[in-house]
C-alpha cells in the first residue's frame, strides 16, 4: 500500500522549547492512522504543520507524493479539538461560507449539504444559531463541514467530544465508511478504545520524539509476553497454584466469570507453546477459562511513555 501522507524528519521549535524532533511518518492511502502521545508530546504541532498553519523548522511533508503547498488546503480536512464555528450565525449560512471556502459552489455545496443534513437526521437545524445548538449538535455540524468537499486526508482532532453514545457511535460508523470509500484518516485521540475500533496504524509519540509506528496487530505482537489468563476448577485451589507456581511464572488475573475460578495469569518461556500448557492443565484441573493476553492500545502506550520518561 501507497502512503498518502509522508513526514520525512521534520523538527519545530517554539523559542528553547523542541516541540518536536527529527520525526517521521508515513501514512498509507485508505488508512485510519492513530496519531496518539501524551498531553504536550508534540502531536498538534505536528497538525498544524500538515495543515499548514505553521511551518517546520527542518524537515518535509508530502502528500501524495508532492511536497505540501497551499493547493493542498482543497486536499485536507481538519476537525480541531477547540471547535471553530461563529455562535451567532446561522448553521446553514455559516456552513455555505465554509463550503464555499474549500473551493465548493454554492450550488454544488447546497447539494452536498442536503444529502448530509438528511443523512444524520439535521435537515432542521438550516435556521438554528450555533449558540442555540448543544454541544454533541454542533459537533455534528462541524464533523459535516469537515468532510463535505471530500478531501483525500482527513484530520480528526478528538471527534467523539460532546456526543452521547449514541452519536458517537454514529460519527464512528461514517468515519469508517470515509475510509472505506477512499479516504485516508489521522485520527488523534486519549479514548484508546476508539483506538482499538478504528486505527488501523498508529504512531505515538512522547516528548516530540516518535516511540512507535506501524500496524496495530503487528505492534501488539511485538508487546505480547507469551502470557495466558485462565479460569480454573480444582477441589483444592491452593494445592493447584502451588503447582502451577512451581513449574510456570505466575500471577492473580482479574475477570468476570459465571464460575468459582482460580483465576491466574501465566506466562510461558519462549520456547513452551499454548497447546503444551494446556495439556498440562487438563491433568491438573478443569478449564473454564483460556485465553491469550494480548495487550491494548491502552497497554502498549502506558508502557511505552512510561519507559521512555
Amino acid at each position: 500500500m501507497s502512503n498518502l501522507l509522508e513526514v520525512n524528519q521534520v523538527s519545530k521549535s517554539f523559542g528553547d522549547y523542541k516541540a518536536l524532533n527529527n520525526v517521521s511518518l508515513n501514512v498509507p492511502k485508505g488508512s485510519i492512522f492513530g496519531l496518539l502521545g501524551p498531553n504536550g508530546a508534540g502531536k498538534t504541532t505536528l497538525i498544524r504543520i500538515i495543515n499548514q498553519i505553521t511551518m517546520p523548522d527542518a524537515g518535509i511533508v508530502h502528500l501524495d507524493g508532492v511536497p505540501l503547498n497551499a493547493s493542498h488546503i482543497k486536499d485536507i480536512g481538519y476537525l480541531p479539538e477547540e471547535r471553530g464555528l461563529y455562535k451567532s450565525m446561522k448553521v446553514g449560512e455559516q456552513a455555505l461560507y465554509l463550503a464555499q471556502l474549500k473551493g465548493l459552489s454554492k450550488t454544488e455545496a447546497k447539494k452536498r449539504l442536503k444529502y448530509w443534513f438528511d443523512r444524520l437526521e439535521i435537515g432542521d437545524w438550516w435556521n438554528k444559531k450555533i449558540q442555540e445548538l448543544s454541544k454533541g449538535m454542533a459537533q455534528k455540524i462541524q464533523f459535516v463541514v469537515t468532510v463535505l468537499h471530500n478531501p483525500k486526508l482527513l484530520i480528526f482532532d478528538e471527534p467523539f467530544s460532546g456526543f452521547d453514545p449514541i452519536n458517537a457511535n454514529l460519527i464512528k460508523d461514517e468515519i469508517l465508511n470515509l475510509r472505506d470509500n477512499g479516504a485516508t484518516v489521522i485520527f488523534s485521540t486519549h479514548r484508546m478504545e476508539s483506538v482499538e475500533e478504528l486505527c488501523d496504524d498508529i504512531a505515538l509519540i512522547n516528548k516530540s520524539n516518535k516511540l512507535i509506528e506501524g500496524k496495530l496487530i503487528d505492534i501488539k505482537r511485538q508487546y505480547k509476553t507469551n502470557t495466558f489468563e485462565v479460569g480454573l476448577e480444582a477441589e483444592n485451589k491452593e494445592k493447584l497454584q502451588a503447582v502451577l507456581a512451581d513449574k510456570f511464572s505466575i500471577s492473580s488475573a482479574n475477570f468476570k466469570s459465571l464460575n468459582n475460578d482460580l483465576k491466574l495469569n501465566i506466562k510461558l518461556s519462549e520456547n513452551e507453546k499454548a497447546q503444551d500448557l494446556i495439556a498440562f492443565l487438563n491433568n491438573q484441573a478443569y478449564i473454564n477459562h483460556f485465553v491469550e493476553v494480548i495487550p491494548s492500545a491502552n497497554d502498549i502506550f502506558i508502557q511505552t511513555v512510561q519507559n521512555n520518561s
